[in-house]
Protein backbone atom coordinates (compact mmCIF):
# COMPACT_ATOMS: atom_id res chain seq x y z
CA UNK A 1 0.00 0.00 0.00
CA UNK A 2 1.15 3.23 -0.71
CA UNK A 3 -0.09 6.41 1.00
CA UNK A 4 -0.89 10.26 -0.31
CA UNK A 5 -0.51 12.50 2.44
CA UNK A 6 -1.17 16.29 3.27
CA UNK A 7 1.01 17.80 6.40
CA UNK A 8 -0.02 21.19 8.42
CA UNK A 9 3.38 22.40 9.20
CA UNK A 10 4.14 25.05 11.80
CA UNK A 11 3.82 27.71 9.42
CA UNK A 12 0.43 27.25 8.65
CA UNK A 13 1.78 25.97 4.95
CA UNK A 14 0.63 22.98 3.46
CA UNK A 15 3.19 19.65 2.27
CA UNK A 16 1.97 16.71 0.24
CA UNK A 17 4.03 13.55 -0.31
CA UNK A 18 3.70 9.55 -0.94
CA UNK A 19 5.12 6.71 0.90
CA UNK A 20 4.73 3.29 1.97
CA UNK A 21 4.66 4.03 6.03
CA UNK A 22 2.80 6.99 6.96
CA UNK A 23 4.03 6.64 11.00
CA UNK A 24 7.36 6.33 9.82
CA UNK A 25 7.44 8.99 7.58
CA UNK A 26 5.72 11.64 10.04
CA UNK A 27 8.22 10.60 12.59
CA UNK A 28 11.23 11.57 10.11
CA UNK A 29 9.19 14.90 9.31
CA UNK A 30 9.53 16.03 12.52
CA UNK A 31 12.17 14.42 14.08
CA UNK A 32 15.06 13.12 11.46
CA UNK A 33 17.41 14.42 8.75
CA UNK A 34 15.57 11.87 6.47
CA UNK A 35 12.79 14.69 6.24
CA UNK A 36 12.28 17.05 3.31
CA UNK A 37 14.44 20.17 3.32
CA UNK A 38 10.91 22.02 3.32
CA UNK A 39 9.59 20.46 6.75
CA UNK A 40 12.61 20.72 7.94
CA UNK A 41 12.59 24.05 8.42
CA UNK A 42 8.52 23.97 9.60
CA UNK A 43 8.36 22.18 12.23
CA UNK A 44 6.22 20.82 14.23
CA UNK A 45 4.06 19.04 11.35
CA UNK A 46 0.69 17.79 11.87
CA UNK A 47 -1.25 14.81 9.79
CA UNK A 48 -3.98 16.93 7.88
CA UNK A 49 -4.96 14.11 5.16
CA UNK A 50 -4.24 10.41 4.29
CA UNK A 51 -5.51 8.66 1.36
CA UNK A 52 -4.61 5.02 0.57
CA UNK A 53 -3.52 3.36 -2.63
CA UNK A 54 -2.85 -0.33 -4.12
CA UNK A 55 0.12 0.83 -5.99
CA UNK A 56 2.63 3.67 -6.32
CA UNK A 57 1.79 4.69 -9.72
CA UNK A 58 -1.99 5.68 -8.81
CA UNK A 59 -0.59 7.49 -5.78
CA UNK A 60 2.21 9.51 -7.17
CA UNK A 61 -1.14 10.43 -10.28
CA UNK A 62 -3.04 11.71 -7.39
CA UNK A 63 -0.52 13.60 -5.67
CA UNK A 64 0.97 15.36 -8.69
CA UNK A 65 -2.94 16.35 -9.10
CA UNK A 66 -3.07 17.26 -5.84
CA UNK A 67 0.07 19.08 -6.12
CA UNK A 68 -1.86 21.48 -8.50
CA UNK A 69 -4.47 22.54 -6.43
CA UNK A 70 -4.86 25.52 -4.54
CA UNK A 71 -4.25 25.98 -1.24
CA UNK A 72 -8.21 26.68 -0.39
CA UNK A 73 -9.07 23.18 -2.69
CA UNK A 74 -6.70 21.99 -0.56
CA UNK A 75 -7.96 22.82 2.24
CA UNK A 76 -11.49 21.78 1.16
CA UNK A 77 -10.45 18.05 0.42
CA UNK A 78 -9.04 18.47 4.42
CA UNK A 79 -12.06 19.74 5.56
CA UNK A 80 -14.35 17.07 4.06
CA UNK A 81 -12.62 13.96 5.11
CA UNK A 82 -12.67 15.01 8.91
Amino acid sequence: MYYLYILKCADKTLYTGITIDLARRLKEHNFSKLSAKYTRARRPVKLAYSKRFRNRGAASRAEAKLKNLTRSEKLNIIKNTL
